[in-house]
C-alpha cells in the first residue's frame, strides 16, 4: 500500500513564478551587457537632476531645443566615431566642418548657391582624405596629423575670409533648421537628417563586410592584415567618409545659424570626441557604436542645457565636461585592464 501523500496542484503559482522570473533576470542582464546602457542611464539620472533643481528643464520647448542644439554636434560625431573605431582621433572635424561653410558663404554671395554647396563638400572630403593619406602613408600618429591640420585649417580659414563672416541668404543652405513645428516643438530636417545618418551608419557598420572590417582594424591591425583585410583601405575610407559628415554638419550649422564664421564652433572638436566617448567606444579602437554616440551627444547637450538653466558660468561646463571625458576615458582604460587578466 502506497502511504506516499497524495500532492494535488500548486495553487500558489510557484513553479510558474520561477521561470518567469528567471527569465526577467536574464532580459535585465542582457540589457545591462549592452554598450549603450550605460550612456542610457547616465543621460536619464542626468534629465532626473537637473528636472529637480530647475524649473525650466521639463518644458517641451526647452526639450526640443535640446534636440536641435545636439544636431551639428550629433552629425560630427558620426564621424568621429567612424576614425575612433579605428584607433584613431580627429582633432580637426569642427575647423573642417567650419572652413566648408565659410568656403559655401564666400561663394554663395557671388550668387552660385549649387557650386558653392559642392565646393563646400569637396572642401570637407578634400581636408579629411589628406588626413587619412597622412595617417596611412606617412605612418604619422592620428593626434599628430589631425593636430597640424587644426592650425593649418583654422589658420587658412581667417585668411581665405580675412576674418569677416558671410550672411546666408539662401533657402537652400538654410533648410536644415526649417522644419514641421506644433507648438513649441520643431522638428527641423537637420534632426531628421541626423537620426536618418545614425541608423544608416549603423547598418553600414553592423550588416555590411566593410564594417566588420571598420571593427577587425580597430581591434587588431596585424591580425586584420593576417586575414587578409587591406588595413590601409579601410582606415582610408574611415577618414574620407567622415569628411562627409562634417559637410553634413556644415549644412546644419548653417541651418541653425545663417552666418558663416571663421571663428565658430571653436569647442565643438573636444565635444564630438566627448559624445563618442561618453557613448561607450574606446578611444583603443574596436568598441564601440553610433547608437552610443547618439546618447553620448545628447548627454553633452543635456549637461551645457541644465546648467545654463541653473545659472553656473560657461567656464565651469567646460571644467563638467572635462571631468567627464576622464572619467569616461578612465572606466574605458579599466575595462580593458580588466578584460586583459
Amino acid at each position: 500500500m502506497n502511504s506516499s501523500p497524495n500532492v494535488g496542484p500548486d495553487l500558489t503559482g510557484g513553479g510558474a513564478s520561477a521561470p518567469r522570473e528567471e527569465g526577467w533576470r536574464q532580459a535585465v542582464a542582457i540589457a545591462v551587457a549592452q554598450p549603450v546602457a550605460g550612456p542610457l542611464f547616465a543621460l536619464v539620472v542626468i534629465k532626473a537632476v537637473f528636472s529637480l533643481t530647475t524649473t525650466t528643464f521639463l518644458n517641451v520647448g526647452n526639450l526640443s531645443l535640446i534636440f536641435q542644439q545636439s544636431v551639428v554636434i550629433g552629425t560630427l560625431a558620426l564621424g568621429q566615431t567612424l576614425i575612433i573605431l579605428v584607433a584613431g582621433i580627429d582633432l580637426a572635424c569642427a575647423a573642417i566642418m567650419v572652413l566648408a561653410t565659410v568656403v559655401i558663404g564666400s561663394v554663395a554671395t557671388e550668387g552660385n548657391v549649387a557650386l558653392a554647396f559642392v565646393l563646400g563638400a569637396v572642401a570637407c572630403v578634400a581636408v579629411a582624405a589628406i588626413n587619412g593619406i597622412a595617417v596611412t602613408r606617412f605612418r604619422l600618429p592620428p593626434f599628430i596629423a589631425t593636430l597640424g591640420m587644426l592650425t593649418i585649417i583654422t589658420a587658412g580659414a581667417r585668411l581665405y575670409t580675412n576674418s569677416r563672416s558671410y550672411p546666408i541668404s539662401s533657402d537652400w543652405l538654410m533648410l536644415m533648421g526649417s522644419g514641421p513645428a506644433s507648438g513649441l516643438v520643431t522638428f527641423s530636417y537637420g534632426s531628421m537628417l541626423w537620426i536618418g545618418l545614425t541608423f544608416l551608419l549603423s547598418y553600414a557598420l553592423t550588416q555590411t563586410a566593410w564594417g566588420t572590417h571598420v571593427y577587425a582594424v580597430g581591434s587588431s591591425p596585424s591580425a586584420a592584415r593576417l586575414n587578409g583585410i587591406y588595413v590601409d583601405r579601410v582606415i582610408f575610407s574611415v577618414y574620407a567618409l567622415a569628411g562627409v559628415f562634417y559637410f553634413l554638419a556644415a549644412w546644419q550649422a548653417l541651418g541653425r545659424t545663417p552666418i558663416a564664421d571663421p571663428s565658430g564652433y571653436q569647442a565643438a572638436n573636444l565635444d564630438s570626441i566627448t559624445a563618442v566617448v561618453i557613448g561607450g567606444s574606446s578611444l583603443f579602437g574596436g568598441r564601440g557604436g553610433v547608437a552610443g554616440t547618439f546618447v553620448g551627444t545628447l548627454i553633452v547637450t543635456v549637461l551645457k542645457n541644465g546648467l545654463t538653466q541653473a545659472g553656473i558660468d560657461s567656464l565651469y561646463q567646460q571644467i563638467g565636461t572635462g571631468i567627464l571625458v576622464i572619467l569616461a576615458v578612465g572606466w574605458d582604460q579599466y575595462f580593458r585592464s580588466g578584460r586583459k587578466a
